[in-house]
């Protein structure tokens, strides 16, 4: 049998965390690694990986002393095995997504998602348009595939993806990570207001 103590901290870690929590949590990890001298970045963990397989005998870019950032791959796998601890363990059987109301009306004037996102309930974590099954549909193809393919080449040309740039660059001061995230933000907005209407 399962503590009482266990499962009250359990429910407590299954709540959503406000953002005040989560800011100064990234804040104390940046601070520390940048102490010691290291960036984050998740996509690195990608080079660094294919370098460790024997990439460096095909292309100069896999050229480089992988083992010195192998640190950053247990970052990778936390976040891998963190989430999945979460999604099973710490969501009360239940795993939903914490969107406020005004988001999910928002979504649901678009035709294609007015039947896939309820109304009044839970919003699922990964909806059915995002789901295996959809991955063998003309427009869920569209979606996975084509937006996996963006997002990497976007990582690879801007020589580093959001957290790279966002979280660890811009607390480095780096002016060229201030440049990446205007451009990430100028993105979203486009997709958003623009593309995304056409697509749905």
């Amino acid at each position: 049998m399962v503590p009482e103590f266990l499962l009250q901290l359990r429910d407590w870690i299954s709540q959503p965390w406000p953002w005040w929590v989560a800011g100064p949590m990234i804040a104390l990890i940046m601070f520390i690694l940048l102490f010691f001298g290291k960036e984050f970045g998740m996509s690195a963990n990608l080079r660094v990986m294919c370098a460790a397989d024997g990439a460096d005998d095909v292309a100069d870019f896999f050229k480089f002393d992988w083992q010195s950032q192998s640190w950053n791959l247990l970052v990778a796998l936390g976040a891998v095995f963190g989430g999945y601890l979460a999604a099973h363990y710490f969501t009360n059987g239940e795993p939903t997504a914490h969107i406020t109301s005004q988001a999910v009306e928002s979504v649901r004037q678009y035709t294609y998602f007015a039947d896939r996102i309820p109304e009044n309930g839970p919003v699922p974590l990964v909806p059915d348009f995002l789901d295996w099954p959809a991955l063998f549909t003309l427009r869920g193809a569209f979606i996975i595939l084509g937006g996996g393919f963006l997002v990497g080449f976007g990582a690879r040309y801007a020589g580093g993806c959001t957290s790279g740039h966002a979280i660890s660059g811009m607390s480095a001061l780096q002016l060229g990570s201030l440049v990446a995230v205007i451009g990430f933000f100028l993105g979203g907005l486009f997709m958003t207001y623009f593309i995304f209407p056409l697509i749905f």
